[in-house]
């Protein structure tokens, strides 16, 4: 039997875990409308987490075209909208810690045919999604195709045949899947990463730059975005410029062991010692087994020599 003073802390401990957690969590309101500007009832709406489409919620707007979500995890998300009669809607929204955003999506009306291809192409955009959840890539990107071919104008279908293809390494069929994501939306966050990502690993890192830039703007309070770009700088030897996007990593996130790494590299070249091994001792005490750590070592030394 469980002490009851023992039971007691149990339940409060996971109480207060509970709370913590909600205030963790963000949320969605949105409002869809017709092309008139009158609300769009029983719309339905689909929120998937840009990183596993596993994580989605599913709801129908009221009389007045509202909608509503919450318990959302930080991070990106692609707002889908449909409703008969008329085009689906998409859009990009990313959720902050505790943050809500508002969302207004205008519905455009179409013919009873051209409704008809657009369902075609969001049931085979769904099965792209099960099947990428499943790990099935090559699969995935067959269904995605599909949707295209379906809709060649909706963003998000290139956006996700562009990760199931790098995910099945078809890395210059995934470039040009990001490429044409972006064209199709430039102020997607996602498509200009994984644009800029791709052209980084193809070691193209001159036309990765503006890309990266995009991000970073899209995304300021991103450290994987900051840190991205600033790796990218370095590669183009634009370490100046780029020790600004470190110091924005670390004070948004002051755990971002790789970025006190590349601070201190480059405060070296700065000749600033102190600064240089400041950094690379926070990097050494967060990431002591990293496979830069021998190096780091290596360099403290050498500037403690100095």
């Amino acid at each position: 039997m469980i002490p009851k003073k023992v039971l007691i802390v149990v339940v409060l401990f996971f109480a207060f875990a509970a709370a913590a957690w909600a205030q963790y969590q963000g949320r969605i309101t949105g409002c869809v409308l017709d092309p008139s500007g009158n609300p769009v009832d029983k719309a339905e709406v689909a929120i998937v987490y840009q990183k596993t489409s596993t994580i989605r919620y599913e709801s129908k707007t009221d009389k007045e075209g509202r909608f509503f979500q919450v318990g959302l995890v930080p991070g990106y998300y692609i707002l889908t909208v449909k409703k008969a009669g008329f085009a689906p809607g998409s859009k990009e929204i990313k959720i902050g810690i505790a943050g809500e955003e508002s969302v207004e999506i205008t519905l455009k009306t179409v013919e009873a045919e051209a409704e008809k291809t657009y369902s075609a192409a969001d049931k085979s955009f769904l099965k792209g999604n099960k099947l990428y959840a499943e790990q099935k890539y090559a699969e995935a990107v067959s269904a995605y195709g599909e949707a295209i071919a379906f809709d060649p104008g909706n963003w998000g279908y290139r956006l996700n045949l562009g990760l199931s293809q790098k995910k099945a390494g078809q890395p210059e069929a995934a470039l040009a899947a990001f490429r044409k994501a972006v064209e199709l939306n430039p102020e997607s966050y996602s498509a200009n990463k994984e644009t800029g990502e791709a052209l980084a690993t193809a070691k193209q890192f001159a036309e990765a730059k503006p890309f990266y830039e995009k991000a970073a703007a899209l995304s300021p309070d991103d450290p994987d975005a900051q840190y991205n770009l600033g790796v990218c700088l370095v590669n183009v030897g634009e370490s100046e410029a780029a020790l600004p996007r470190f110091q924005k990593v670390v004070e948004i996130k002051p755990d971002y062991a790789e970025a006190y790494y590349q601070m201190g590299t480059i405060l070296i070249g700065q000749n600033k010692v102190a600064e240089a091994c400041d950094s690379l001792e926070k990097f050494l005490a967060l990431a002591p087994g990293h496979e830069k750590a021998g190096i780091a070592k290596q360099l403290l030394e050498f500037l403690k020599k100095k």
